[in-house]
């Protein structure tokens, strides 16, 4: 990665990537100028200033960035008021809820998007305003690659949901009463109730789901400014933030300061152990896996496991904890549980505040120690996620311990086996399913290309008449993910996914399955022999898809353990913008 240049360095009107566009006296940006005009600016708003491009992605169908409509307002006056010329430019939204079958199929369009608007139009630096779980990682990615100066505007957790009296976590309250509906625990009118005081103001999901272990990762790398991500999108200081971000973009494009100044190993190292510490989500692993390869850094699942093994969890936050992102950030965010944190951190990373991580979280301090952890008197002293291996995920596969009931983390069980999603939601509740509660749940063809883009399928329901019995967990495998508001011994991400061969297509009904997470182990307990002759009856699915981007998808995509990224983008080196840009037109 480039080296940083010094804090005193400052480019000249002339050096600024958009005086190709607006600087140069030919008929190309006579062009430019006049269309400007067009839209009501004169030669005084952006002349010898820097362009900021806003990739926005709001949209009428994504309830997390309801309030970005006002916050790019925010941004912009940031960047007018430093001197700089604010273009937005809206972007796919990837609406976690509402996109089908995931939005996890397009984070690659997305991160593609990213890249190619800040390529082609004039933008001498960025500023990226996401927060629903695929945003984030999907926008970084695209940054990471073309190499701009950019900072990161998350948008924030919704106040906490409110029933009875009781205080509600997106997600992870939804599945709790869902079991209990099924269970006839509740009734409809109670579901109801439910369904209207879980999300009552705009901001992505409140528990540490994949959202604000996202957020929290980019402003651990360095993407964003101190605390950003822990305010609730309704706070006023949330619109504070977005402002002060629009003023530091301009400065950090006269200071050249770009991802590959930020990014480095070690960087990639304190956010794995941030995201251990916050219990976060399961997709981060495949997310940050991603971002890295995007910055030209093979991670692989054994560093998460590694530093796993001590990484205290600091957070008591849903669903492995307790509380909310709004009890998380009034005890004093992100900033003070990284300085918590902070003997298992490398403090010395660069971030975009031209500072390094240790001089953000200066003096930052914990209000309530029941919500951020001390060292002394931690959630759980390790293992926030484990990184398992064995016959049926030989590249691996991985389980949030927390989230599950310990006596699950070593059990061996008959498998119950659907061959697909469909198949699983026909006859899970069948009263004459064969199963037990020591029974594994088993979910093929699930995964990047089996489903196709391997969606949040991984918390698998219990069956119903288990429900009745007060059966609340059980083992369950797939090699799909799982929302990072969910809970349960479940095993997730199994590589290589079953619809393209992996030895986890294999797995039969009545098979015994072994998990021990303490050993790190996943295996079916057949023989190799076995093992080689299903290989061998085994046929190809036909391809999901005959045209589109699902096309382009099921071609190049990679899987879980190498981040879900497609082939042709992942290895591509951060370089020096100039080098091989195409010419202007």
């Amino acid at each position: 990665m480039g080296a940083s240049k010094k804090s005193t360095y400052k480019k000249s009107a002339e050096e600024l990537r958009s005086h190709r566009w607006y600087g140069v006296k030919d008929l190309r940006s006579f062009g430019h100028r006049s269309r400007t005009a067009q839209m009501g600016f004169t030669q005084e708003d952006y002349t010898g200033k820097p362009v900021v491009a806003i990739i926005n992605t709001w949209s009428d169908i994504n309830p997390c960035h309801t309030h970005f409509k006002q916050r790019v307002e925010e941004v912009k006056r940031g960047i007018w008021q430093a001197g700089g010329f604010p273009i937005e430019l809206p972007a796919s939204t990837l609406s976690e809820p509402f996109q089908k079958p995931t939005a996890m199929l397009y984070r690659n369009l997305l991160a593609m998007e990213t890249e190619e608007l800040l390529r082609a139009y004039p933008a001498d630096g960025a500023v990226l305003m996401g927060g629903c779980d695929k945003t984030t990682p999907a926008m970084l990615m695209g940054a990471i690659s073309m190499n701009l100066p950019v900072i990161f505007v998350p948008a924030g957790p919704m106040l906490r949901g409110n029933w009875q009296g009781a205080t509600l976590g997106s997600g992870s309250d939804t599945w709790k009463y869902w079991a209990e509906l099924r269970a006839g625990n509740i009734t409809e009118q109670d579901w109801q109730g439910v369904e209207n005081g879980i999300a009552r103001s705009p901001g992505h999901c409140m528990t540490m789901g994949t959202a604000s272990t996202m957020t929290s990762v980019a402003e651990t790398l360095g993407f964003s400014l101190p605390g950003a991500a822990s305010i609730p999108a309704p706070d006023s200081r949330h619109a504070q933030m977005a402002s002060q971000s629009g003023r530091r973009i301009v400065e950090m494009i006269w200071e050249d300061l770009k991802p590959s100044d930020i990014i480095t190993p070690v960087a990639f190292d304190n956010a794995i152990r941030v995201a251990l510490a916050l219990s976060g989500s399961t997709n981060s692993i495949v997310h940050i896996v991603a971002l890295a390869r995007r910055a030209g850094i093979d991670l692989t699942l054994d560093r998460f496991d590694e530093l796993a093994r001590d990484t205290p969890i600091l957070a008591n936050l849903r669903p492995a904890g307790h509380y909310l992102m709004e009890d998380f950030y009034y005890a004093g965010g992100l900033p003070a549980l990284l300085n918590n944190l902070r003997d298992l951190l490398d403090l010395q990373q660069k971030t975009i505040t031209g500072k390094t991580l240790g001089e953000n979280i200066e003096g930052a301090k914990v209000f309530n120690e029941d919500v951020i952890r001390t060292r002394e008197n931690p959630l759980a002293t390790s293992d926030g996620i484990a990184v398992l291996r064995g016959n049926i995920a030989p590249n691996g596969a991985v389980i949030k311990p927390p989230a599950a009931e310990p006596h699950l983390l070593k059990h061996t069980g008959k498998a119950v086996v659907f061959e697909s999603y469909a198949d699983m939601a026909a006859r899970i509740d069948a009263p004459d399913l064969d199963i037990d509660e020591h029974s594994i749940i088993v979910l093929k063809n699930a995964g990047p290309q089996g489903a196709p883009g391997m969606p949040e399928w991984g918390q698998l329901p219990i069956p119903q008449k288990l429900l009745a019995r007060g059966v609340r967990d059980m083992v369950r495998i797939s090699d799909a993910r799982m929302s990072g508001t969910s809970y349960g011994a479940c095993v997730l991400h199994v590589a290589p996914e079953s619809y393209i061969g992996g030895p986890f297509a294999f797995v039969q009904n009545g098979d015994l399955i072994e998990l021990d997470v303490p050993a790190r182990k996943l295996n079916v307990l057949i023989s190799d022999a076995e093992m080689a002759a299903r290989q061998a009856r085994w046929v190809a699915p036909e391809p999901k898809f005959e045209r589109g981007y699902g096309k382009l998808y099921q071609r190049h995509v990679s899987q879980a353990d190498k981040g879900c990224d497609f082939d042709f983008l992942e290895t591509i080196p951060v370089k020096h913008l100039d080098a091989g840009e195409p010419e202007i037109h």
